[in-house]
């Protein structure tokens, strides 16, 4: 993929933060074992002391907070450290599900190769919050609040209540394929059906933090071009 400009990522620029839409399939940090570009380095280049108040996972696009100075790093990582950040990530999942408030509070244990599991018994707490916003004849577009801030918390969770993501291969979703919703669906001759999204389909929608004025600032990341395309579709197919 083209690598961005990171002044061209941005969606909120204030006195001591910066939020920006994360792109998918870009680490937010150093990636050591493929030494990929990150978002970080491309912070560092725009603004030499930015820092990443947080991390997506490399797939999961939508936004994401960078501190200017090290007193607006401190700020934010201590309401992150006491869950004062307000998250809203939106999904797209297999099958129909009602989720009214629905909490779901089950330990996760990190595993090896960027994996996780739910462990009663050696897990770390974690709790997520989950509402159906819009439903489909196959599928459920769901909001996705988490409380705790665990690695693939959402995706395991989710995983853990039978409404896999749409392209989490991980965790026991498949790709989505245009063919399983528009009905006589032909690839040209020789084609192979490629998905529509290469990627899961998680993208944090909304975040809510307090400056170093201890003003409220609300961002919104509008989804991007291949989870608009998956919504599209099915409004028009699957609905």
């Amino acid at each position: 993929m083209a690598v961005p400009k990171f002044e061209d990522l941005i969606i909120y620029e204030g006195e001591d933060t910066i939020v920006v839409n994360k792109p998918a399939l870009i680490s937010t940090l150093d990636d050591r074992v493929n030494k990929e570009v990150n978002l970080l380095l491309l912070a560092k280049k725009y603004q030499r002391d930015l820092q990443a108040c947080h991390r997506l996972d490399k797939e999961t696009s939508g936004a994401l907070i960078f501190a200017k100075n090290p007193e607006s790093y401190r700020n934010i990582s201590i309401q992150f450290q006491n869950r004062k950040v307000d998250k809203t990530y939106h999904a797209v999942i297999e099958g129909v599900h009602k989720f009214e408030n629905l909490e779901v509070d089950l330990p996760i244990l990190n595993l090896r190769k960027e994996r996780v599991k739910v462990d009663q018994k050696d897990g770390k707490k974690a709790k997520t919050l989950f509402n159906s916003i819009e439903f489909y004849k196959n599928y459920t577009l769901v909001e996705c609040k988490p409380i705790t801030g665990r690695l693939h918390q959402i995706r395991i969770h989710l995983s853990s209540l039978g409404a896999v993501i749409v392209g989490d291969e991980v965790y026991g979703g498949i790709p989505f394929l245009l063919s399983r919703i528009k009905k006589k669906y032909k690839t040209k001759t020789g084609e192979e059906e490629r998905p529509i999204m290469n990627r899961f389909s998680l993208h944090a929608h909304r975040v809510v933090f307090k400056n170093i004025k201890q003003e409220n600032i609300e961002v919104i990341a509008e989804y991007p071009k291949d989870f608009a395309v998956l919504k599209k579709l099915l409004d028009k197919h699957n609905s």
